[in-house]
């Protein structure tokens, strides 16, 4: 990791205003010689991140619009495996801060934190740490969250290509949709769909969808405020 005094970067992941505007002043308290970026979506994000110049901490809200429960962490995780990714939520559910922590994240801050709460933690972080809650008590994985670990390092394998063509099966696009939008052949997609299949180790992209839906986990965010 960059050290603080060689200018690091801190991405800040967030569609509220105010609350960029929050972690922006949390991450000045904490370092104030560290450029801070905002993105707005995950899409923007991912344009930022393209940036010849890597970031050092993204902190990322789960409730964002162009992505679903645990998306946009599996997405950084996956196409950026070396950046921490800390979660900033609104929400302190245990079943949530515990899917998160398997699926990557270096960190997970509530919402309601004190901004000097905010500043430790994100120290902590970029000291090495894993920051959770003092009050989060974790919880002994169960079958379903061994499945999802072991489809995220699946996931992992995945070409940044194979990422976005994954990403539009599970939109319901047919390959010569996806070619359109790739601006590639079919016969390209074709093959990215197979390499899809081989590395999830499924037999057919229905599968393929069904089996990444599930790291949603839709069931932990319905209902629940926060977000």
């Amino acid at each position: 990791m960059t050290a603080v005094n060689d200018r690091a970067r801190f991405l800040i992941i967030d569609d509220h205003p105010l609350f960029r505007e929050a972690l922006h002043s949390a991450v000045q308290m904490a370092y104030p010689d560290v450029d801070t970026v905002e993105a707005r979506s995950i899409t923007e994000a991912f344009e930022l991140l393209a940036d010849a110049k890597p970031f050092d901490l993204a902190l990322l809200d789960l409730s964002m619009p162009d992505v679903h429960g645990f998306d946009g962490l599996l997405q950084l995780r996956t196409r950026y495996p070396r950046l921490p990714v800390v979660i900033v939520s609104g929400h302190e559910e245990p079943k949530i801060i515990s899917e998160a922590l398997s699926y990557g994240a270096a960190g997970f801050i509530p919402k309601s934190a004190r901004k000097s709460d905010l500043a430790a933690a994100i120290r902590s972080v970029m000291e090495g740490a894993i920051y959770v809650p003092e009050t989060y008590e974790g919880q002994p994985p169960d079958a379903d969250s061994a499945d999802r670990a072991e489809m995220v390092q699946r996931l992992a394998k995945l070409t940044p290509q194979q990422l976005r063509v994954l990403q539009m099966l599970r939109q319901g696009l047919l390959n010569k949709q996806i070619a359109y939008e790739l601006q590639v052949g079919e016969t390209t997609v074709k093959a990215h769909v197979s390499e899809i299949l081989r590395k999830l180790n499924v037999y057919s992209r229905t599968q393929a969808v069904i089996e990444v839906s599930k790291l949603d986990s839709a069931e932990l965010f319905r209902g629940q405020a926060g977000f």
